[in-house]
């Protein structure tokens, strides 16, 4: 371990988990988002940690490790299509070569791109301290804008991303420019059908609400339809949305981004088929 003036850097996961239950300390991966605070503060380097840059398949399931920049992740033939499509979108290369996907969660932003994609495919997140670990699913870490269950001792040291059905998938953002744009709304979009029934339905909305907005609910509506069962409940699916969606007013209306939220939604059952 190195002790400096504002921080320490460990050399391994179980130093830096020692650290974090003995201090108070904020931990720093690439600090794209910290920087810009100019807090004072003791800090947590963890950019060192190469058993939080680990990328590995096993089966069905992706680990990435939080420690990971976009760079490294936007190169790895195992990372999908999809969440790699949100991620080029992020900022710029200069950043995308600093930033982490694990601050990208943490940071607890409802506009965070990776995080939209992580929403709609069942992402989990292992959280370690050094008393032991937990397994939670991402849409339970999140409690609002910029807040999450990440306890002062704890550190985030694996995102379980299920690759299963990913292929198939709708992915849009909505932004003031085609480049380092910050979302006005983000949709993502899967849905999967086996045997001629649809086996899968998740609908993420991002950078409208504190969260991310997933209704579970509401997809459960089109589970183990055909595609023409789906096209009849179709009304009333949007509906439930139409009711559901009330979006906070930003840098657009409330009425624009809810607008973009049903149009998104509809080209996305139209372009399944619904």
């Amino acid at each position: 371990m190195v002790t400096l003036r504002n921080g320490y850097i460990p050399e391994t996961l179980a130093e830096a988990l020692k650290i974090r239950s003995e201090n108070q300390v904020v931990p720093y991966a690439g600090g794209t988002d910290l920087m810009i605070k100019a807090q004072p503060s003791s800090y947590l380097f963890l950019n060192k940690l190469s058993a939080l840059q680990k990328v590995e398949q096993d089966g069905d399931m992706l680990h990435i490790g939080p420690g990971c920049n976009y760079t490294m992740l936007l190169n790895h033939p195992a990372v999908p299509k999809v969440l790699k499509e949100a991620m080029i979108r992020i900022a710029s290369p200069a950043t995308r070569n600093r930033g982490t996907i694990g601050g990208n969660i943490c940071n607890a932003s409802p506009k965070a791109d990776s995080v939209l994609i992580l929403y709609a495919s069942d992402a989990e997140l292992k959280l370690s301290s050094i008393a032991g670990e937990r397994i939670v699913p991402i849409e339970e870490f999140f409690t609002g804008r910029g807040k999450t269950i990440l306890r002062e001792d704890e550190l985030l040291t694996d995102i379980r991303l299920p690759l299963k059905g990913l292929d198939d998938y709708y992915y849009y953002k909505v932004g003031a420019r085609r480049a380092m744009a910050i979302s006005r709304v983000a949709f993502v979009g899967l849905l999967n059908t086996e045997n001629g029934k649809i086996s899968r339905v998740a609908a993420a909305f991002g950078a409208i609400s504190d969260t991310v907005l997933r209704f579970r609910e509401f997809e459960a509506m089109l589970l183990g339809k055909t595609l023409a069962e789906a096209t009849a409940l179709k009304p009333a699916f949007l509906a439930k949305y139409q009711e559901a969606i009330v979006p906070i007013r930003g840098r657009v209306s409330a009425e624009y981004r809810k607008q973009v939220c049903m149009n998104l939604l509809a080209d996305f059952l139209n372009s399944n088929g619904i």
